[in-house]
Parts: structure tokens; sequence; C-alpha cells
């Protein structure tokens, strides 16, 4: 009797631990079937629930919205909109954030820290980050990487996860700055 109730004892402990182990790993809600089928320009994935591309289109943020995204970063600056993204964003139920990153010379220190500011609000919920090709979004996590501590090298290799690309010869110029 005495070997039974320790081994349902420790049965139960190892599902209970199975359990909270299951609970505690991060899985994403989103649909990426769907987002994938959306064809989204230059979009990538580089963390659970993270996604980064060049600009959807109004279709596109639809199929963002019934995936499961729930915040839009956009790093366009005003004079690269010729449609109300914001408006759509939050008709749709999302909630809808700007950055405006004029180029290189806008990838700096105070958008970065921006950029994490509401990355830190967002927290777990499924996001989309763009610019007009996804170039920006990465050079500004490189920034971001690099205000952090990391080097150069590192700080680009993180970028490029992102969506940095023809912009990195200009980053390595600015990125210490």
């Amino acid at each position: 009797m005495i070997n039974s109730t320790i081994r349902f004892k420790s049965w139960l402990l190892v599902c209970l631990l199975g359990g909270l182990l299951t609970a505690c790993v991060q899985t994403s809600v989103l649909d990426q079937r769907a987002i994938d089928a959306a064809e989204i320009t230059n979009l990538t994935a580089p963390e659970i629930d993270k996604l980064a591309s060049g600009q959807p289109s109004q279709e596109q943020l639809r199929v963002l919205a019934a995936s499961g995204v729930k915040h839009i970063i956009d790093l366009r600056v005003p004079s690269e909109r010729d449609w109300d993204e914001g408006a759509l964003v939050r008709s749709l139920g999302m909630e809808y954030h700007s950055i405006p990153v004029a180029g290189a010379a806008g990838v700096t220190s105070s958008n970065a820290a921006s950029l994490n500011l509401i990355l830190a609000q967002i927290g777990s919920e499924p996001v989309l980050m763009h610019c007009a090709s996804g170039n920006r979004v990465g050079a500004l996590v490189a920034k971001s990487e690099r205000d952090g501590g990391a080097s150069v090298d590192a700080a680009i290799a993180e970028g490029r996860r992102w969506g940095l690309n023809q912009m990195e010869p200009r980053l390595r110029e600015v990125i210490d700055q």
C-alpha cells in the first residue's frame, strides 16, 4: 500500500510539473499559415509573436488582424503614407503605433528607446513592425542592440534577423552616434 501511494504521488508530481512546464512554454497565438499566405513583403518572424515586414496592404492588415496580431508599429514618415493606416488598424481592433524613422538618419537612440518602450508595454502580445521594406525595422533593432551594449557586428547580425539589408553600410556609419 505504501509503495502504491508513493508511486501515485510521484506520478502526480511528474504530471503537475509537466503541466507547469507546458504552461510556461510560450507558444504563438498567431495563425502563421494565413499570415504566410498573405505574402507580405519581406515578412520575417524573428521572435515568437513578433513579426517584421515591408508595408502591408489594406487586405494584408485585415489578414493580420484575423490571424491574431494585436499591434502594428509603423516606422514610416507621414510623407510616405497615401492612406490612413492608423484608422484602418484601429477599425480592425488592433492598436496602431507610429515612430517616424526618416532613413538612416532616423535610426537614433531616441527612436530605438521609443520602440523598446512600445514593445515593453505590449509585452507578449502579437505585433507587426514595418516600414516600406522592413529595412528600417532591422536598422532600429540593431541600434537598440548597440545602445544596449552589443558589439557593432552583433547588433548588425540581430538587425539582419529583423529585416536589415541594403541600409547596413550606412547604418555602420551612424550606429555609434
